[in-house]
């Protein structure tokens, strides 16, 4: 039994601690996580929501902190009992989380490891197995160190764990996991493989045959049955390839923008999820920051997914007149793990990225002046037998001569266009006439 304990014990301890200071690398992001746990949807408990990031820290550090205690042997009676609260509570909810298909990802280790939600429920019931284990033997979990030194070890651990949590919400992770990693680059991580595997989905279609109702399941095709139909459910049976960058955009109020922008150099984005809750002191930071990146020749936008009122209002509040553009907030949130965070791109690749209270840090040494692209009236090429035309000549010409249309919106095509007349068309209308 005694050795048991003690496999036990080690395994536990170290799970403990590498879970704990995976998400204590990005509390933020755990609160994140919590928030969606907290939801209507989940558990239906929104009134926690405003709390989700105190919940974190307290959460991770004593799990962090439960860890250190049961490998040194410190307090083995609480300890013990407070790893079968904290696993028996985790258990419930992932177990909950997964028969109910409410949450797709857990977030025990933070972005480092994605678990599906099954796969997070059974590695919870080994760990319930080991905790009782360590439970029913909790006599032979003896002290390593001397008392005065198991003490020291013990609040150290608390105190590094809380010094640690705080210094990465006062900067960004100190291990960024996420698809926006400096080095990592955001064009690339939108783009699915050739060959990648794609999803595959069972249809549920419902007829009523013969006053009586009967499902008939297959993999997209309508069913040849005699009778009327009904309702049909579709259902992913095998998730498919899904590429690490998803959501992210830059729009403006009429077009989609992402593509120009992230072929650009020397772009700095302001990144603020809500600019209705912006901090104070990193808005301040913006006007010193948008005129040093003017003066070295660097461009700067912003992304958010408040809407234009705000938009408006903060640029008048703090004197600045970078345009923003519109993001989803869930996947701004993922970005930078500030509000606002600056990144520096260039041609998509993440050079830079610093949160607000690190602005000062950014390096932006001068550079060479990119001529401004070719202002166009709208974002659409035009061609009339391979020569370029405009949009009211299109119009003029007498539908009669047309022999066809032909609209592209190949990226390829596109970035060629672009790049050989220093514009950034979104599209293109090819009219073919008629051989007179």
């Amino acid at each position: 039994m005694k050795a048991l304990v003690n496999i036990s014990r080690i395994l536990v301890g170290v799970l403990f601690i590498f879970s704990g200071l995976i998400k204590l690398n990005d509390p933020l992001g755990f609160s994140y996580k919590l928030q969606e746990y907290f939801s209507p949807d989940v558990l239906n408990i929104p009134f926690l929501e405003p709390y989700a990031l105190m919940i974190s820290i307290l959460v991770v550090v004593f799990e962090v902190v439960l860890g250190v205690f049961l490998l040194i042997g410190y307090k083995s009676k609480f300890t013990v009992w407070s790893l079968l609260v904290m696993i028996v509570f985790f258990t419930f909810l992932t177990f909950y989380a997964a028969y109910f298909e409410k949450v797709k990802d857990c977030g025990c280790f933070g972005d480092f490891i994605k678990l599906k939600p099954w796969t997070t429920f059974w590695k919870d019931v080994a760990l319930l197995v080991l905790i009782i284990i360590l439970f029913v033997g909790v006599k032979h979990i003896k002290p390593v160190f001397g008392k005065l030194a198991t003490t020291v070890l013990a609040l150290l651990s608390f105190i590094i764990s809380l010094w640690f949590g705080y210094y990465v919400l006062m900067h960004l992770p100190a291990i960024d996991f996420r698809a926006y990693a400096i080095g990592k680059n955001i064009q690339e991580g939108m783009t699915v493989p050739e060959g990648a595997p794609k999803p595959i989905q069972e249809y549920s279609w419902k007829f009523n045959i013969n006053g009586e109702e009967k499902v008939i399941k297959t993999n997209g095709s309508y069913p040849s049955v005699d009778g009327d139909f009904v309702s049909v459910e579709a259902k992913v049976i095998q998730e498919g390839y899904t590429p690490p960058v998803i959501d992210f955009s830059i729009e403006s109020a009429d077009e989609d923008l992402i593509t120009h922008f992230l072929e650009q150099e020397n772009l700095i984005i302001v990144v603020s999820y809500s600019l209705e809750s912006i901090e104070r002191a990193g808005a301040l930071k913006l006007k010193a920051l948008q005129d040093d990146a003017r003066k070295n020749n660097y461009q700067i936008i912003g992304l958010t997914a408040s809407g234009e009122e705000t938009k408006q209002r903060i640029n008048e509040a703090y004197n600045i007149d970078f345009d923003w553009y519109l993001c989803d907030e869930k996947a701004l949130k993922t970005v930078v793990r500030s509000n606002p965070g600056v990144l520096e791109l260039d041609k998509g690749l993440v050079k830079q990225k610093v949160h607000w209270n690190d602005i000062d840090d950014l390096e932006l040494p001068k550079v060479e002046r990119k001529p401004e692209p070719k202002k166009v009236e709208n974002s659409i090429a035009y061609f009339v037998n391979d020569e370029a035309s405009t949009k009211e000549d299109v119009e003029a010409i007498d539908s009669a001569k047309i022999e066809s249309v032909n609209v592209i919106k190949d990226t390829i095509q596109l970035k060629i266009l672009n790049t050989q007349n220093n514009t950034f068309y979104t599209g293109i209308i090819e009219v073919k006439l008629k051989d007179e």
